[in-house]
């Protein structure tokens, strides 16, 4: 079973109350963003909060992180509050299709480990359900209130698999967010197949920036140096 906390450089990591558990996507999209310049960031489904203390760590903007559950809710507030920068995180419990109803914020940056499992079998726990099944968050809501809420020079980041990121960004796209930047990440150096896409939106269209990442060489934790370059700011052993 997992931890109840994960420990990372600069501030811990509780999980015992959520459903969702610290994973290796939400440290890739949290590592991967850049949020340095900054003022303003919304973390989208938040879950334990690990990507808005990740943002708060890289940047001195003023963050907004909300979700749908009250478990979600609890740890991510809880989270936050210990942390060096309890002063910026502000955690919200609403769903993104309620929160843009009452927010007319312009966000600098938008980030989102979003809920991806479309018409699949579903296991008896609701929250559970609600974290990895996107039923209350469906890519289009999603899209429409990253839409809504980020600036005009704004960026998007996501993480998604890889046939979730292209049916993502295709609908992306049909809506006037285009894909500037794409990290294509496997877990394997050799013989294998992509597994995750980290995307860059913007609602300007450009070149694309394309390039791929191998989270391990060929052993189990025989991580690359690309990896450990990543996010080497946050765990704790590199």
């Amino acid at each position: 079973m997992p931890s109840e906390s994960f420990i990372f450089k600069k501030f811990t990591v509780f999980q015992h109350k959520c459903a969702h558990k610290v994973g290796t996507d939400a440290v890739l999209i949290g590592a991967w963003a850049h949020v340095e310049k900054a003022k303003s960031v919304l973390d989208i489904g938040t879950g334990t909060g690990i990507i808005a203390l990740m943002m708060a760590q890289k940047s001195h903007a003023e963050i907004d992180a909300i979700d749908i559950e009250q478990s979600s809710y609890e740890q991510a507030l809880e989270n936050a509050s210990h942390s060096a920068w309890h002063n910026r995180i502000k955690v919200h419990r609403t769903a993104l299709q309620d929160f843009i109803k009452t927010h007319t914020r312009k966000y600098d940056v938008i980030i989102s480990n979003p809920p991806y499992f479309v018409d699949s079998y579903k296991a008896p726990d609701e929250e559970r359900n609600h974290a990895r099944h996107n039923d209350t968050l469906p890519f289009l809501d999603l899209i429409e209130g990253v839409k809504h809420l980020l600036s005009p020079d704004g960026k998007f980041y996501t993480i998604l698999p890889t046939k979730e990121a292209l049916d993502f960004k295709t609908m992306a796209e049909k809506k006037g967010l285009f894909l500037v930047k794409r990290l294509r990440v496997k877990t394997k150096l050799l013989n294998d197949a992509e597994k995750r896409h980290l995307m860059q939106f913007s609602f300007k269209s450009g070149p694309l920036s394309d390039h791929t990442l191998s989270i391990e060489k060929g052993n189990h934790h025989d991580y690359t140096d690309e990896y450990k370059l990543l996010t080497g700011d946050f765990y704790l052993h590199f």
